[in-house]
């Protein structure tokens, strides 16, 4: 379920917002028609970057040095490829 709040209802219900995304609601703010943010909680794993994901990140940056990624010049040829499959 997606809650919505312009950004009046969110100053002044902040810590309700907050406990409806802490309970996993997807909270939507407007700001005005064209500007709209999602709260969503953040942890600590979501700011570092872990050996685990760091060794991932080397792996993947060495393969594209040794030519062993796809790459793709247009988004045609992108989905050429993907109907391929």
């Amino acid at each position: 379920m997606i809650v919505h709040f312009t950004s009046r209802e969110f100053r002044s219900q902040q810590a309700h917002v907050f406990e409806l995304a802490d309970q996993g609601q997807k909270v939507i703010i407007r700001r005005n028609k064209k500007q709209a943010y999602m709260l969503v909680p953040v942890g600590d794993e979501d700011l570092t970057i872990t050996p685990e994901l760091q060794a991932k990140i080397d792996k993947a940056r060495e393969e594209y040095h040794q030519h062993e990624t796809l790459g793709f010049d247009t988004p045609e040829a992108l989905n050429s490829w993907l109907e391929s499959l």
